[in-house]
């Protein structure tokens, strides 16, 4: 069978760390695929391969043309939700699967039970999945190993004190990569329908933990600072929502004490162990050093 037999996939939030993975790993695995931008100029970031569909999801409408003939979708919901029931009703109207790139909101850890708008969102969203009767999968990555690059490498290039709150929070971070090969398996693979996993990294770590692990990888000691709640919130202001804010603090204050929630989802799809967090900070070390 050549790649013309095979339907196309469509995957949203094609730019995004986990979307832009998932085309490479599809394209390697021979699938055809589709790419949905918010820009066109967008396409140049992809491969020369992916045919590129501007659309929106708060316009259910433009996707029509991404859709049609397509088999599956990845699903990144990146805008409000008001649009997310006639978006998911255009799906089912043209494909046979997707897999939702959701949270661990149903995660009996405390880490994972604090008040979040995000999860209430996703919670809807895979209800209106359900309701279809679509084949789904619904992933729910933890805490993404790539988070250190937003949180700490500007301090780390300035060659600063890495001030954070709640240093000994435990978590498992989970690299990106192993997230999108999940994703790209569940989107071309049968098997996976109705399947529900927390994707983590191998180990629980604390975040101290974690800054010094990266400074393994780049041959130095990084020093860490305990910062407050309160320098947390006001360092954050106007660059990330309040409800984003309380929500990270909730959940490393339950987090701290208790080992981090662990699974082998990514194990059990894949046949081969997760990346270590120590894997990703060594295959990321240049981007703690140089430029964003």
């Amino acid at each position: 069978m050549n790649q013309m037999d095979i339907p196309p996939v469509l995957v949203t939030g094609a730019t995004g760390r986990v979307g832009r993975v998932v085309i490479d790993q599809l394209l390697n695995a021979g699938v055809p695929v589709r790419a949905l931008t918010h820009r066109s100029e967008a396409a140049a970031t992809l491969p020369a391969k992916v045919e590129v569909f501007t659309g929106d999801l708060t316009v259910p409408e433009s996707l029509d043309p991404a859709l049609n003939g397509a088999t599956a979708v990845f699903l990144v919901w990146t805008a409000p939700p008001q649009t997310a029931a006639a978006v998911v009703e255009r799906l089912a109207a043209h494909v046979r699967r997707v897999v939702f790139l959701s949270s661990p909101h149903q995660t009996p850890h405390p880490f994972f039970q604090q008040p979040n708008p995000m999860a209430v969102l996703h919670a809807d969203i895979e209800r209106l999945i359900a309701a279809t009767g679509l084949e789904s999968t619904i992933l729910r990555p933890g805490m993404f190993a790539s988070n250190s690059l937003a949180w700490w490498a500007p301090a780390i290039r300035a060659g600063e004190v890495v001030r954070w709150p709640y240093s000994a929070a435990e978590t498992a971070p989970v690299d990106d990569r192993d997230v999108a090969a999940v994703a790209a398996r569940t989107l071309y693979q049968d098997g996976y329908a109705g399947g529900d996993y927390v994707l983590t990294g191998p180990e629980s770590l604390t975040q101290a933990a974690q800054v010094d692990v990266i400074g393994d990888a780049l041959g130095r000691r990084i020093a860490l600072e305990e910062m407050t709640p309160d320098e947390f919130r006001s360092l954050s202001e106007g660059t990330v929502p309040s409800s984003v804010v309380d929500m990270l603090l909730a959940a490393w204050s339950a987090a701290v004490g208790q080992p981090a929630y662990i699974t082998t989802a990514v194990a059990d799809i894949l046949g081969t162990a997760p990346r270590t967090f120590r894997q990703w900070a060594v295959d990321h070390a240049t981007a703690f050093t140089e430029g964003s």
